[in-house]
C-alpha cells in the first residue's frame, strides 16, 4: 500500500472550507487535470482524468462526510484506493491535510505508479487547494 499526503492553510474558517470540498463536481474546475467529475446520486461520482498522456475514469463514493471536520471516500473501481481531507482550525484559518492510499497487486507496476503518482498526486492536490483557497 502506497500513501501520499499534503496539507496546506487557508485563510478562512473549516466550516467555509468544508462547504466548497463538499461540492465534489467543483473539483473539476479546480485542476486542470480533472476534466470533469459526474454525479451518479447516493454520494457517488465518476472522475474524468487526463493524466500521463491518458484519459481516465473511476467512480468513487463519499464514505465520510462530517461537517466541518472530514470528507472522505474511496474508490468503486479502477485502482483500489481511499482518501480524506481532515480540516483543522488554526490561528490562519484552516489546516487542510489531505491522506490518500492506494494499493497495486504488481509490484513493477506499483514501482512505475509510485515514481509517477506521488508528483501528480501533489500537483492535483496543490492545486485544488490553491484554487479553493482563491475562491474563498
Amino acid at each position: 500500500m502506497a500513501t501520499i499526503e499534503h496539507s496546506a492553510i487557508l485563510k478562512a474558517p473549516p466550516e467555509r472550507v468544508f462547504a466548497l470540498l463538499e461540492r465534489v463536481e467543483d473539483f473539476a474546475d479546480y485542476s486542470d487535470l480533472i476534466h470533469d467529475i459526474e454525479s451518479l446520486g447516493d454520494n457517488r461520482y465518476r472522475w474524468h482524468v487526463r493524466a500521463v498522456g491518458r484519459d481516465w475514469h473511476f467512480d468513487v463514493a463519499i464514505t465520510e462526510s462530517r461537517s466541518p471536520e472530514i470528507l472522505a471516500w474511496e474508490s468503486l473501481d479502477g485502482v483500489e484506493n481511499q482518501g480524506c481531507y481532515r480540516l483543522t482550525p488554526v490561528k490562519e484559518g484552516t489546516e487542510v491535510a489531505l491522506t490518500l492510499t492506494y494499493v497495486l497487486r504488481n509490484k513493477l507496476v506499483e514501482k512505475a505508479v509510485n515514481k509517477a503518482a506521488k508528483p501528480l498526486v501533489g500537483r492535483v492536490s496543490r492545486q485544488i487547494l490553491e484554487r479553493v483557497g482563491e475562491r474563498l
